[in-house]
């Protein structure tokens, strides 16, 4: 009976009716928007959907439930699915798949390689139909959100040419992108081919196959195939879409997913892909756990060079790790400038973490093999990393996966704030303040105050930017970038434009400085450098050399950068690091190679422009909070602690001004060379007649012949003034009477 049996599941596995369903719910942001439409009006019957189905449904703030993995195998025995149900807990990690994206979402799909059966308008054509892609603000323009087929019949297809033999295991589905429309495929199938002329279907058992798709908008809903196939070409052919009467259109966002197979004409080394990178680093997504543990693995390895420390604290109580790299860790030193990088501040995007966890374990080991470039850099620069800012976020994300965790899912904090835009607006006092004041020169231009209701404890501040702003405070930091995702460009200050508008150029005083940065990194980047990619969503960035001032993409009020630059002496930018939020583990490795030499060459330019260190010219000492004034920037900066101060500058001939409380202002002319080196500027300031008395008074000393001297000058010299004043007036006086005779 028992051989029997067994010949009956070898049997009927054989024949396919072996399937295999995956469930999966979760909480989901109770922001996410619902469809105000019914789901069940489609154009036709509800099909029975078959297959490997995983949907990420929506719910509100629950906490997830387990995720229940069952096999049910079909046959005559009439064995039921509960005997052969498994069920475990939920694991940290996400859904393990077996075969990678084959890149739609992320552009290694070429829009060439994407046909389909018919589309709308150019707007809505095949190389739209890519998961996660954004559209713009009207429908109708030439960057639509997603395929849509002209026709509305069963017949409409989107296909992918992998250009090569590829095991084909699964498909991911988005419904379409748009504030107006609502268009969303509820079920499809999947064909396969070797020549796009014979085509076979996806069979479950001996019926075609039906998948389950969307029933909103942006929830990515992943289909895993009962046996993979092998071939080049694969089409998604869409049964039943929302059709609300005449309005409904087959519309898609689509990911496949696939393991592509050697080719076997490729017979010589140098004819196939390189496998391994070059820089032998731990290249995967690391949960916070995992994170922390690297960072220490890095601290153990380099202790000489590298501290680890907390800045702070998240809404959840995980720690805001940072690491230090420096000849000597945890000490500021005289003339020695201090760099960040910070990512992760919208948790779902991921590149920014996993680059500066790569950058950490790549500086070290090249500076124990005595890299002249990398040991420059760490004896010359405090150089300081926050890989995650916004860890409660990222844990989420993590826990949905690469592909499945949507365009917004863990963007923002525990509490549901976006924390660029959670910095205090110091834009807006500048810009009041300018409208108010008469006199130009009362006005400041740096170090602009924090306003009181900001710093109140009922105030909407995320605890992680308050850490952050209180980092920023604590470390005299002169040059940073903040990594994001979800774009290919670098943006620079100001973000917030002016009056409110949508969108427009608010440029600091330090444009051509702020260009210069934001070139550095986009021309050194291999993607943003590449002439012939084509844009991410629904911006050509390669028009402006793929930089561009951050107001004139789209106002962001509460910006990180703007804050960074007017309350303190730093200067940051923003780099989008990537068209695809979360990338797929496959793809870390390339994206460190396209991203290495940015990284280190920006580092670099924290040496540019001028440095030197304010003192008094009696005691030597240094002078804390002396202002630096270049003529012609109406932007200045302050010296920190021991009186040392750095001045970020193009190459050219600057005339400065450092000068501070109590003390005489000293000018001089600094020459800023092309260089990697700053120039050395000092400035020795002289007590003012006054300030210097009381400090003498106040330690109970002498006052020198000197000093009695030139205050007797003084006092002469205002003797003469007022005398000439009085005389003045008397004489007016005079004048008037003699008028009035």
């Amino acid at each position: 009976m028992a051989v029997a049996l067994h010949l009956r599941l070898l049997l009927l596995l054989h024949c396919g009716s072996f399937i295999l369903v995956i469930s999966v719910s979760s909480a989901v942001d109770s922001r996410t928007a619902r469809s105000p439409f019914p789901a069940d009006r489609t154009n036709a019957t509800e099909l029975p959907t078959t297959g490997s189905t995983t949907r990420y449904s929506k719910s509100t703030a629950k906490p997830p439930r387990t995720t229940t993995t069952t096999r049910h195998v079909t046959g005559d025995a009439g064995e039921t699915a509960a005997s052969r149900k498994d069920t475990r807990e939920e694991e940290e990690g996400p859904l393990e798949l077996e075969c990678p994206p084959l890149g739609l979402e992320s552009l290694k799909i070429k829009n060439n390689q994407l046909r389909a059966s018919s589309y709308k308008r150019r707007g809505l054509g095949p190389h739209r139909g890519r998961l996660n892609i954004q559209s713009g603000i009207e429908d109708g323009d030439i960057y639509d959100g997603g395929w849509c087929a002209q026709h509305r019949d069963m017949k409409q297809w989107l296909e992918v040419d992998a250009r090569r033999l590829t095991r084909f295991t699964g498909v991911i589905l988005q419904g379409r992108a748009s504030i107006w429309s609502w268009n969303v495929v509820h079920s499809y199938k999947v064909q396969f081919s070797n020549d796009s002329l014979v085509w076979r279907p996806s069979m479950n058992g001996t019926d075609e196959a039906v998948f389950e798709g969307n029933q909103d908008l942006e929830t990515p809903v992943l289909a895993l195939f009962n046996t993979s196939t092998v071939a080049r070409y694969i089409r998604i052919n869409p049964q039943t879409w929302y059709q609300n009467g005449t309005q409904g259109h087959i519309c898609l966002r689509a990911e496949v997913l696939g393991c592509t197979l050697p080719d076997p004409n490729n017979i010589y080394a140098w004819q196939t892909e390189p496998t391994e990178p070059k820089d032998k680093l731990d290249f995967r997504h690391h949960n916070y756990k995992e994170m922390r543990k690297l960072m220490k693995s890095v601290n153990e390895a380099c202790p000489d060079i590298t501290r680890i420390y907390s800045i702070g604290k998240s809404y959840t109580g995980l720690k805001l790790y940072a690491m230090e790299i420096s000849d000597n860790p945890g000490k500021h030193e005289l003339g020695e400038p201090e760099f960040r990088y910070v990512a992760g501040m919208h948790g779902n995007e991921v590149l920014g973490r996993e680059l500066l966890l790569n950058l950490m374990q790549y500086m070290c080991r090249e500076y124990k093999r005595g890299d002249q470039r990398i040991v420059r850099l760490v004896k010359e620069t405090r150089i300081h990393l926050l890989p995650s800012m916004n860890p409660d976020g990222y844990e989420k994300a993590f826990k949905k996966g690469s592909e499945l965790a949507g365009w917004a899912w863990g963007r923002y904090s525990y509490e549901g704030i976006d924390m660029n835009h959670n910095f205090a607006d110091l834009n807006s006092e500048m810009w009041n303040a300018i409208e108010v004041e008469t006199d130009p020169s009362k006005l400041i231009n740096h170090y602009f105050p924090i306003p009181e209701h900001y710093t109140s404890e009922e105030a909407f501040v995320a605890p992680e930017t308050r850490a952050v702003i209180n980092w920023m405070q604590d470390v005299p930091f002169v040059l940073g970038a903040s990594f994001h995702g979800g774009e290919l460009v670098v943006t620079y200050p100001y973000d917030m434009t002016r009056d409110w508008a949508p969108r427009e150029h608010t440029p600091t005083a330090d444009e051509s400085f702020f260009r210069w940065l934001a070139t550095v990194y986009a021309s050194t980047n291999r993607v943003m450098s590449n002439p012939d990619r084509r844009p991410c969503h629904n911006k050509d960035f390669l028009r402006y050399n793929n930089i561009i001032n951050g107001a004139d993409w789209h106002t962001v009020p509460g910006s990180m950068n703007d804050f960074s630059y007017l309350h303190t002496n730093c200067f940051e930018v923003t780099v989008e690091l990537s068209c695809d939020k979360f990338p797929h583990v496959s793809e870390l490795p390339v994206e460190w190679e396209n991203n290495r030499e940015s990284l280190l060459v920006y580092m670099e330019q924290v040496h540019r422009g001028i440095k030197g260190v304010v003192r008094d010219k009696d005691t030597e000492a240094g002078i804390t909070d002396a202002i630096i004034k270049v003529d012609d920037i109406d932007h200045h900066i302050r010296s920190v602690a021991d009186g040392d101060y750095w001045r970020l500058l193009n190459p050219g001939e600057y005339r400065v001004t450092a000068s501070a409380e109590g003390y005489s202002p000293s000018s001089r002319t600094c020459q800023v060379m092309y260089d990697h080196y700053p120039t050395i500027c000092d400035f020795r300031l002289t007590k003012m007649p006054r300030q210097r008395l009381e400090d003498i008074l106040a330690k109970g000393g002498k006052v020198p012949k000197d000093l009695q001297l030139r205050l007797r000058q003084l006092r002469l010299r205002k003797l003469r003034v007022t005398t000439k004043a009085i005389n003045q007036r008397r004489s007016a006086s005079a004048a008037k009477r003699a008028k009035r005779m």
